[in-house]
């Protein structure tokens, strides 16, 4: 059996590393292929196309990065506020250390494509995927405020629109930041989602 080949992996990743550090519209299918390694031919046997590759690698970086993270910090036997506070945390320390590493905050990989190819018909599957992914983020929010809610620590309201409010607070932040450069916007967020939420109690710190 001849050696299994990890083209299509690298092509993942290099198609992520570049979207993040540029633009999705900006990179071409030989952009990823020269970051890869991998002779233009080998592309075309994995993927048709580069939204067909995104998309790939967009559900790649959910399933083995994003998932295994938001279980973990949203985990039910974690108090409610805890969950939503340690998880913003995060963020500012990611983005620390992601200047850190290239000089410059690049936010969210997916807000980056999204907000390039949700409003284009010809890159319709890329944005209907950045939906998808969104909607997962958004459970977990919600599901952290229904038992938060449940338990009294916020006040009353609609766990749907508080999670909408929360992403909301989080993608613009995040967009400003980036336009910022400034990492340090992020550091009020875990907050400024408390008072959106209102919680009853704004001192309790993310157990991290």
């Amino acid at each position: 059996m001849g050696r299994t080949s990890d083209a299509n992996i690298r092509l993942m990743d290099a198609a992520l590393d570049l979207i993040w550090e540029e633009s999705y519209g900006a990179i071409t299918i030989d952009d990823i292929c020269k970051r890869a390694d991998v002779k233009k031919g080998s592309f075309y046997y994995f993927f048709s196309s580069k939204s067909e590759l995104a998309i790939a690698a967009l559900e790649r970086l959910w399933q083995e990065e994003s998932k295994p993270k938001m279980d973990g910090i949203f985990s039910p036997s974690i108090e409610p506020l805890t969950r939503i506070r340690t998880y913003l945390a995060t963020m500012y320390d990611f983005q620390v250390e992601i200047k850190r590493k290239h000089g410059k905050v690049l936010g969210c990989p997916v807000m980056s494509v999204g907000s390039e190819t949700c409003t284009c018909d010809e890159e319709s599957a890329v944005g209907n995927k950045i939906r998808e992914l969104f909607t997962r983020k958004r459970r977990y929010y919600e599901s952290a405020i229904r038992d938060a809610l449940a338990e009294g620590s916020i006040e009353p309201g609609d766990p749907a629109e508080k999670a909408s409010a929360v992403a909301g607070l989080i993608e613009g932040t995040l967009t400003q930041a980036r336009i910022l450069n400034d990492p340090e916007v992020l550091h009020a967020l875990p907050d400024m989602a408390m008072r959106i939420l209102g919680a009853k109690s704004l001192t309790s710190s993310p157990k991290v």
